[in-house]
C-alpha cells in the first residue's frame, strides 16, 4: 500500500457536484493498493499515520501526531500512485490492484484509520471521478510505503 499524506489547513472530494467527504485541520491521504497487498499492509500504514508527527507543536516544531494535535483524515483512493512510465509516455497501471482486491483493503483501511485515530473518517468514492480541493499546510507532503518503508 502507499500513501502521499499532505498536512492540510481543509480538504474535500467531490463527486458529481456534491461534496462527499471534507476536514478542517489534518491530513488528506491519497491512498493506492498496489496487486497482492495484505492486511499486513493495511496495518503496517494505518500505524504509520497514527504515528507520524507533522504538526507544529508550542515551539513550532513538527512532533506532534495527528491525534495529538485534534486534527482530521481525509481519505481517496488513487491507483494511479502504482502507475508506472517505464516505456513510453502512457503509464501502465498493471501494478495497482483490481477492484475486486482493492475495495475490501480500502474499506478496512479507512475502518482501521478511524480506529486509531477514535473518530470518523471520511472517504471520497471509490472508483469515481472525483475532484480533490486542498490548502496544502507548509506545505508538508510525504509519501509511506508498506514495501518501501524508507521512503
Amino acid at each position: 500500500m502507499r500513501a502521499v499524506i499532505q498536512r492540510v489547513k481543509n480538504a474535500s472530494v467531490t463527486v458529481d457536484g456534491a461534496v462527499v467527504g471534507a476536514i478542517e485541520k489534518g491530513i488528506l491521504v491519497l491512498l493506492g493498493v498496489e496487486a497482492g497487498d495484505t492486511a499486513v499492509d493495511l496495518e503496517w500504514l494505518v500505524a504509520r499515520l497514527a504515528r507520524v508527527r507533522i504538526f507544529e507543536d508550542e515551539n513550532g516544531k513538527m512532533n506532534l501526531s495527528l491525534r495529538d494535535a485534534g486534527g482530521d483524515a481525509l481519505v481517496v483512493s488513487q491507483f494511479t500512485l502504482f502507475g508506472s512510465m517505464k516505456k513510453g509516455s502512457r503509464p501502465s497501471f498493471n501494478r495497482a490492484a483490481v477492484p475486486a482486491e482493492a475495495i475490501p483493503l480500502y474499506e478496512s483501511f479507512v475502518t482501521a484509520l478511524s480506529e486509531a485515530l477514535g473518530k470518523p473518517v471520511p472517504t471520497g468514492k471509490f472508483g469515481a471521478m472525483m475532484d480533490v480541493a486542498l490548502v496544502n499546510d507548509g506545505p508538508v507532503t510525504l509519501v509511506l510505503d508498506s514495501r518501501c518503508p524508507e521512503l
